[in-house]
């Protein structure tokens, strides 16, 4: 069984209302995602992704095998030059 990445974008906007999340997908396995939430502020690398996952579940590991990801604070996504 696999998911889209439309799936994939709900799951995480659910989890942290008010997020913009952009998810791609080759295969329906391996997503990447670009996710910017006020929820990250404050919080490292491994906190923000793991709130990510908990927005998945058990899906990680199972409809999804990998999730390559960049979990921004709004402050971050507007000072990072975009290209």
């Amino acid at each position: 069984m696999s998911m889209n990445a439309i799936e994939v974008q709900r799951l995480i906007e659910a989890g942290l209302p008010g997020a913009r999340v952009q998810v791609v997908s080759d295969d329906g396995t391996h997503f990447e995602a670009v996710i910017i939430a006020e929820q990250f502020v404050g919080k490292r690398m491994i906190q923000r992704h793991q709130l990510v996952y908990a927005t998945l579940g058990s899906r990680m590991g199972r409809e999804i095998h990998a999730l390559s990801m960049q979990a921004l604070t709004p402050e971050e996504a507007n000072a990072s030059p975009r290209g």
